[in-house]
């Protein structure tokens, strides 16, 4: 493929018409179930061992009661088996969902995901809540986000795109979360006034929009975006919809589409990579020339792409990330909008060997990171590097309490729940424990209660 040349979109469904109908058959009966290949059986294994850390007991019934369909999909046997174990792909009122953070994780548990990761637009906020409200239906928490940036080929201004690039983290999050945390401020900061300026065209195109009509949709703290300005369009009577509002008027390029201050891509993949994070492109197809920009997000070090959707795995897109050796994911890109044209949570049925070949390249970056927190730690044990991690673990922070052995307590109670036996067991991880061991929060009248 050239440079400009255009990624042909196939599904693997495309068969005969006989073909089809066999398959919607078997669909209906609930799908053909076979037992596992070794390789799918050392893969479930490697995966449902992580998924079960902070819930050991659950970890045999998963693995016992499981079957796979003829792609390769893991399936638990009884309710709700019949779907996808991780979600990779979300989001909540925080960025331009509809739902509460707690609301998406309750009606990932109402579609039998087991792992969610929430991705809000330039933002971790809504990690906390999910986290919280998690811990009442066992799923476990991906702390992402999708990070707005822009790929300019060449310096060529006039042939800048929008390109999203989501980042998955341990269960503490991201090392170096200030520095992050800054990263993420700005470009939101520049959504402010990126949907300032929308309002602005569309009061010069006759329509009287009001901005505080588009932050009360956006909600309080949260950074408006397109789709918030389309609510008040809708609301407001200008339109009939939210698709009319970005297809007359929002879209790139379009009469009110204006530009934010979004960073150069590869400035966001070197952000991800250094603060511990996996880096993913966000539906490549929505991209006007994605061979060039996958070509150019490898070099910058970005490891995986979507190629699933709800629909099936696109045939051209996974060849492409065949080609740069890339991870091959995908999600729902749940918004909680409604309707029958939005992908439901957990919707999209990833192989086993997928999710393997993810948590592989995932598992030590997350882990390098984890040591890193903990060595910050154990270095210095102030409430502030403590802060970050029990920022979106299963620990609770209180000032003034009484004395207590922090380091050992992290040691004993929160470890098994981040790393799996095998990774606490080497040399750096074992003269971590040891700092951590001497560390005591007497100094600081730290108490940390763990939640079990």
């Amino acid at each position: 493929m050239g440079d400009g040349g255009a990624v042909q979109v196939t599904n693997n469904s495309n068969k005969s018409n006989k073909d089809k109908k066999k398959k919607k058959k078997n669909k209906n009966r609930g799908g053909s179930k076979k037992k596992m290949t070794h390789e799918q059986v050392l893969a479930f294994k490697f995966v449902t061992e992580w998924v079960s850390l902070d819930h050991p007991s659950s970890s045999l019934g998963l693995a016992t009661s499981s079957v796979v369909d003829d792609f390769g999909v893991q399936k638990p046997v009884g309710k709700n088996g019949d779907k996808v174990l991780f979600e990779l792909h979300s989001h909540s009122k925080c960025s331009d969902g509809f739902l509460s953070p707690s609301k998406v994780v309750e009606r990932a548990h109402m579609n039998g995901v087991k792992v969610l990761a929430l991705t809000d637009h330039d933002t971790l906020a809504g990690i906390p809540e999910a986290v919280e409200s998690a811990r009442k239906y066992g799923i476990k928490i991906i702390p992402g986000v999708e990070i707005s940036t822009i790929f300019s080929p060449s310096g060529d201004t006039e042939a800048e795109e929008p390109v999203h690039i989501l980042a998955y983290y341990s269960s503490i999050g991201p090392s170096r979360f200030a520095e992050l945390d800054k990263f993420l401020s700005n470009i939101r900061d520049g959504r402010y006034l990126r949907a300032k300026n929308m309002v602005l065209k569309l009061n010069k195109l006759k329509m009287a929009l009001k901005w505080e009509h588009v932050c009360r949709i956006a909600g309080n703290g949260v950074a408006p975006g397109r789709l918030h300005v389309a609510r008040a369009m809708v609301e407001a009577g200008y339109v009939e919809n939210l698709k009319q509002a970005f297809a007359r008027y929002l879209f790139d390029g379009g009469p009110a589409y204006s530009k934010g201050s979004e960073p150069m891509v590869e400035e966001a993949i070197k952000m991800i990579c250094d603060t511990g994070g996996v880096s993913v492109l966000a539906h490549p197809w929505a991209l006007k020339n994605p061979v060039a920009i996958v070509r150019r997000l490898k070099e910058a070090g970005l490891h995986g792409m979507e190629v699933y959707k709800s629909d099936g795995r696109l045939a051209a897109y996974s060849d492409l990330a065949d080609t740069y050796e890339l991870l091959k994911i995908g999600g729902s890109d749940y918004h909680g909008r409604g309707g029958h044209h939005e992908a439901e949570l957990g919707s999209v049925n990833l192989p086993v060997l997928v999710l393997y070949d993810f948590l592989k390249v995932a598992r030590p970056i997350w882990c390098n990171a984890i040591k890193k927190i903990l060595e910050c730690y154990a270095e210095e044990p102030s409430d502030t590097n403590l802060e970050t991690i029990t920022r979106f673990g299963r620990t609770r922070v209180f000032k003034g309490g009484s004395p207590l052995n922090c380091g050992q307590d992290l040691i004993d109670h929160c470890l098994p729940l981040w790393l799996t036996s095998q990774e606490m067991e080497n040399e750096e991880f074992e003269a971590i424990k040891l700092k951590l061991s001497n560390v005591s929060t007497s100094q600081g009248g730290i108490q940390v209660l763990i939640k079990t």
